[in-house]
């Protein structure tokens, strides 16, 4: 493999990682918690668009349950918004660690 062949396949491997990138905004992930009683909705470049609380998993009693729903139905959406960025990475550099990149 030449030079020109390398330079070429690195340039198609950075336009296609800006391409991921500019679409990680399109692709969204769910998470519950609570049995399905607090939903999660995220993009993967990790911000949360929707979170939905079912009216029963509304206790005045006990907002702490409420708080720690959301916060693990939050965390659970990142993780997986975060786990589809990567292999979108991994499905265009080969598995290659390219350091900075998700």
């Amino acid at each position: 493999m030449d030079m020109q062949q390398i330079m070429e396949q690195a340039r198609l491997m950075q336009q296609q990682l800006a391409d991921a990138q500019n679409n990680m905004g399109n692709i969204e992930v769910s998470a519950s918690a609570g049995g399905g009683m607090v939903e999660v909705t995220a993009t993967a470049d990790m911000k949360i668009t929707s979170i939905t609380i079912d009216p029963d998993a509304v206790d005045p009693e006990d907002v702490g349950m409420l708080e720690d729903m959301v916060l693990t139905a939050v965390n659970a959406a990142i993780e997986k918004a975060n786990q589809v960025a990567n292999d979108q990475v991994a499905g265009i550099t080969g598995g290659l660690n390219i350091p900075g990149m998700f």
